[in-house]
Order: structure tokens, then C-alpha cells, then sequence
């Protein structure tokens, strides 16, 4: 017959073990978004214990935001409530985006579409080059190429920073389009795609090339 002190210490242990696996999905999602597949364990770790990640994340006013089918989940600020009183202070910081970055991600989005709709490979991978060529007719004529490429390589270094293009290991220059894209720039943000390049012209008429480098 087990002792209570052997139940006791057993259900501590279990406890332990527990935690041992959500520190380092919880880790994870505070650093940024978590893909599938490039960290399958943790992502594994997190569909089991996702209960207990929601109501951990609840208490600092956040909410577990996940897609099984693309393979991604993160951490996006609750919506606040107005019967809950004061509003905690934001843990997930809005960013700025520049034009050109914004840009970028509405034409990323538009080409996975495209690709989605053609079918065939599940991964969409796009060179530097073919990035930069559908950013073109968007930008400042230049007869210095070297000079668009390295504009356009702050523009994709920043989308990589955001975890919407990651970088293919040892083929440089070479970047897959992440699907958590999809949750950022949603299909009514795509349907006003148009407006948005309109307007997008309208800032590069009023303010010049030199203000397209900026990320």
C-alpha cells in the first residue's frame, strides 16, 4: 500500500515534470512565432500542454493564437475586456512598419495565394531577385542595381526579422515564404490590396526615392 508520504512525493515529481516541458514551450512563444517545423519537439510539447499554456498566457493578458494544418502558433495581446477595469500594459508590441516593408508583405501574401491556388509544392521559395523584381514597379526608377539590391535586402532582412520569410540554410539568398503570413495579412486586407499600392504611390510620389530605404 503506498504511504502518503510516497503519494505526496510522487505527485511532486509529476508536477516537476510538467513544468519541465512548459518552460520551454512558453520560452518559445515569448521570443517570437513557433513553426512546426523548426521545432518539432517543443511543437509537439506545446499541442499537448496548449490548456495550460492558454491559461498561463491569460493571467498577463495575452492569448494563444494556433493553426495546426500551417504549422505555427504565437502569442497575440487579448482584446480587452470593458467590464475587467484598467487595461494591463502591453507584453506584444505593435510595430511600425515602413511603406516598402508593408509593401513587401502584401506582395509575399499575394504570391502565396497564387501559389496555394496553383498547387503542387506546399513550400513557396522565392530568391532575392525574384523578391526584388516584384518590388520594382513599385519603386523609384534606378539605373544602380547593385544599389536596389541592397535596399531590397533590408526590406527582406526585416521580413525575416518579423518570421514571415525565413532564410533557406546553405542556399544563399534563397527564402521560403512562411504560411503564418496568412494570419497577418488576412483575405480582406488582400481584397484591398489595390487601394493600398494606390496609396502606396501616392507616398512615393509625394516623398521621393529617398525615402523608399527605410525599414
Amino acid at each position: 500500500m503506498m504511504s502518503e508520504t510516497d503519494h505526496s512525493s510522487r505527485e511532486q515529481d509529476g508536477y516537476g515534470r510538467t513544468d519541465a516541458r512548459l518552460s520551454p514551450v512558453l520560452i518559445a512563444l515569448f521570443r517570437g512565432v513557433l513553426h512546426a517545423d523548426a521545432a518539432p519537439r517543443i511543437w509537439q510539447e506545446m499541442l499537448e500542454l496548449q490548456g495550460r499554456v492558454r491559461d498561463y498566457v491569460a493571467v498577463l493578458g495575452l492569448e494563444l493564437i494556433l493553426d495546426e494544418a500551417e504549422g505555427y502558433g504565437y502569442l497575440r495581446q487579448r482584446p480587452q475586456d470593458p467590464d475587467e477595469g484598467d487595461e494591463l500594459p502591453r507584453l506584444v508590441a505593435r510595430r511600425q512598419l515602413s511603406y516598402p516593408v508593408s509593401l513587401l508583405l502584401a506582395l509575399l501574401r499575394k504570391k502565396l495565394a497564387e501559389h496555394d491556388a496553383a498547387g503542387g509544392d506546399a513550400r513557396l521559395v522565392l530568391t532575392r531577385e525574384e523578391i526584388a523584381e516584384q518590388m520594382r514597379v513599385f519603386l523609384p526608377d534606378t539605373a544602380n542595381e547593385a544599389k536596389l539590391l541592397d535596399r531590397m535586402e533590408a526590406h527582406i532582412n526585416k521580413v525575416v526579422e518579423l518570421g514571415m520569410l525565413r532564410r533557406m540554410r546553405g542556399q544563399e539568398h534563397r527564402y521560403e515564404v512562411r504560411r503564418i503570413l496568412k494570419a497577418f495579412v488576412d483575405a480582406q486586407w488582400l481584397g484591398d490590396f489595390d487601394e493600398r499600392l494606390r496609396s502606396y504611390h501616392a507616398y512615393i510620389e509625394g516623398n521621393g526615392p529617398d525615402d523608399t530605404g527605410g525599414a
